[in-house]
């Protein structure tokens, strides 16, 4: 994919992937939310969309200050954040959030989703800074669901079936670090049950997972086009169900 930087005030402008090089979305499909642009890490298809004639501006400067101590910087701190009465929280990362936090916004149970950023050493992180692949933060989904509703389990069984968890720092078409497979837990509970699945799901798998199972830390909640971003539209403005229960296919880009 080709990354157009923006400033942070506005969102990033629309991004056309490579594999969408010979489908032209037709005139009359209203676009109304931008496409989502890839890490930097992603030199070599950079290196070969330059020699097809494309060009990219160059990547503006990140303002942000890391620490010299990564362990000092409130990113690391654990999540302050509290879930509603009777509800708790967990934190996803399986590649695009969008797609993801679809998937959890059809689950019964799940009464509240969000898309983040996490695991990171940089505090208060726009969507560009965390493209740049510098401040190592990964794209989550924070659900809040009620346990009497919905079990863990039936998260995880979620989290497992949207994405290749073998695959590092990778979702199919999007690479970069921010792209990572990892569960964040918030008790000691949810991380033994993470543990023992990911051991069930290797035992299907021929290569080996990759997935972080690690703390819950900060979560920084993501602009607001980000949010519900298939549900209200996506790119083409084509609403996808969000109802509870629904077994549509998710297109991941809208």
């Amino acid at each position: 994919m080709l990354l157009t930087r923006t400033t942070t005030s506005s969102p990033p402008t629309l991004i056309t992937s490579l594999h969408r090089l010979s489908r032209k979305p037709s005139l009359s499909q209203p676009i109304s939310l931008p496409t989502r642009p890839i890490s930097l890490h992603t030199s070599p298809t950079m290196n070969f969309l330059s020699k097809l004639g494309f060009r990219s501006n160059p990547p503006t400067q990140i303002t942000h200050s890391y620490p010299s101590d990564p362990s000092s910087s409130p990113a690391l701190q654990p999540d302050p954040d509290t879930p509603g009465p009777g509800q708790q929280f967990a934190q996803f990362g399986a590649g695009c959030f969008w797609g993801v936090e679809l998937a959890f916004q059809r689950v019964p149970g799940v009464s509240k989703t969000e898309v983040g950023y996490t695991q990171g050493v940089v505090h208060n992180p726009s969507y560009n800074d965390v493209c740049d692949g510098t401040t190592k933060h990964s794209e989550v989904v924070r659900v809040q669901y009620d346990p009497n509703e919905c079990s863990f389990g039936n998260l995880l069984d979620v989290f497992w079936s949207r994405h290749d968890p073998t695959t590092p720092n990778r979702s199919g078409n999007d690479v970069g670090t921010q792209y990572r497979s990892g569960i964040y837990y918030y008790t000691s509970e949810q991380e033994k049950e993470a543990l023992e699945s990911m051991e069930r799901q290797q035992k299907l798998l021929s290569r080996k997972i990759v997935t972080e199972i690690l703390p819950a830390k900060m979560f920084y909640r993501a602009e607001e086009y980000h949010q519900q971003y298939l549900a209200k539209g996506g790119r083409l403005g084509r609403r996808q169900s969000a109802e509870k229960g629904c077994n549509d296919p998710i297109r991941c880009y809208g």
